[in-house]
């Protein structure tokens, strides 16, 4: 939610993030004055608190990170998440990246985008510091703390995955990628990941190119970093999340025998773009149900 969106949404459940908001239902297991981080200060952000929420039990948290050029505001309307979240009982937040000189919003996530500047901009801080912010406020089940991303939030939640290992229970990224040079990937902890991606996208391509990995060797690295069995199974049946593809267009592999806390999946979606159409609510729910089926041990 936008900012000047959140006193009309406030009946709904939302609630602002940073430290003192009295909006904010209490984390009767937080202090009473949490300290907020500067970058949280500089870079707002919002939470969508579900119905019925209770500061006595522990919630997960789902963290969404748009594309290059979006918005969280835009991401979480593309993805249609809201309602999911919602039924699901988790906390949710949407962050925004910054401003490039081409006035398009990006994360500084890999060797492979996006940050075409050169600024250096530290977003594991800042996301480090958002999932902070709000186990600060709201009680955050550490051991159900998700990123979902797409495109270039796609690459930022890879970034974290590998980098904060110790905050991350599993991640979806959709048409993004993990490093290139993927010696940069050192997780202290077995992550679990689910790799999605169409074979026609022409922005990022499944194959990879100079720049970027495959989806293959992305899911790949994680198979080796957590520690999996080579072999992939494919027995799995498709799933049906593209609309304008006949069908049930998308294929699963996974490979098992991961590192506990450890999973490897890759969801290909036959003839299937940048941008799918996704039919709701398939796409959130089948990806949310992979979330939540891979806490931290």
């Amino acid at each position: 939610m936008r900012r000047l969106l959140l006193a009309a949404l406030l009946p709904l459940g939302c609630s602002s993030g940073p430290a003192g908001d009295p909006a904010a239902p209490p984390d009767l297991d937080a202090p009473d004055l949490a300290p907020v981080s500067p970058l949280v200060v500089a870079r707002p952000y919002d939470v969508r608190v579900p119905p019925g929420y209770d500061g006595t039990k522990p919630t997960p948290l789902l963290v969404l990170l748009h594309g290059y050029g979006a918005t969280g505001f835009l991401q979480e309307a593309y993805f249609g998440i809201d309602p999911i979240v919602d039924q699901l009982g988790w906390l949710f937040v949407a962050p925004d990246g910054t401003v490039d000189s081409m006035q398009h919003r990006f994360w500084n996530a890999t060797d492979a985008c996006c940050d075409f500047d050169h600024t250096g901009v530290d977003d594991v801080a800042y996301l480090t510091a958002v999932i902070d912010d709000v186990a600060a406020h709201y009680h955050v089940d550490p051991k159900r703390v998700y990123l979902a991303g797409h495109s270039n939030g796609g690459y930022m939640a890879h970034r974290m995955a590998c980098d904060r290992a110790d905050r991350i229970a599993a991640i979806v990224a959709l048409a993004g990628d993990n490093w290139k040079d993927v010696s940069k990937c050192k997780p202290s902890a077995p992550v679990a990941v689910l790799q999605v991606h169409g074979d026609a996208d022409t922005e990022v391509p499944y194959g990879g190119d100079l720049t970027s990995p495959s989806a293959m060797s992305s899911i790949l690295s994680w198979v080796t970093l957590d520690g999996c069995r080579p072999a992939a199974d494919g027995s799995s049946p498709n799933l049906d999340l593209d609309a304008t593809v006949a069908g049930a267009e998308t294929s699963i592999l996974t490979w098992s025998g991961c590192r506990p806390g450890g999973a490897a999946e890759l969801w290909t979606m036959d003839k299937v773009g940048h941008l799918p159409n996704f039919k709701q609510p398939d796409w959130p729910q089948d990806f949310t149900a992979w979330l939540a089926a891979h806490p931290k041990p």
